[in-house]
């Protein structure tokens, strides 16, 4: 996920590292590719360390320690579900009887943002696109 930002990120590290680099233009090359791709790979083994407890959370037993990424998908769901769909119909059919009782209402300024980010809609995967920098 971060290496995502790895080329936001890269300017300012050597920008603040090359303080202390060589003046040579090329040993100068060398050392930014150089602390480029430790980085890359300091990263990838946060990435891999993430991705080992994401599936030693997913093999437990307890449903609290397995459930609460679908719980939380599922709450998404269910709010979204109920403030598009539910909740309109809802209201047309119980004023069509004529009760015109209010139903409850969510907040989902407060859901879309957990939402978007298990449904991976932050923007990060576009703004790879547009950087070419996705990997598929």
């Amino acid at each position: 996920m971060i290496q995502a930002l790895l080329p936001a990120i890269i300017p300012a590290i050597t920008d603040i590292i090359g303080r202390f680099l060589p003046e040579d233009a090329q040993k100068r090359a060398d050392a930014e590719r150089e602390i480029t791709a430790r980085l890359t790979e300091h990263l990838a083994k946060v990435d891999l360390a993430q991705i080992e407890v994401n599936k030693v959370e997913a093999g437990h037993t307890s449903i609290f320690v397995s459930g609460w990424r679908p719980f939380i998908g599922w709450t998404c769901g269910v709010s979204l579900a109920w403030v598009y769909v539910a909740e309109p119909v809802m209201s047309f059919a119980l004023a069509q009887l004529g009760y015109f009782t209010p139903l409850p209402t969510l907040d989902m300024s407060q859901m879309m943002p957990v939402l978007m980010g298990l449904l991976g809609l932050g923007g990060l995967r576009s703004w790879e696109k547009v950087k070419q920098v996705a990997r598929r």
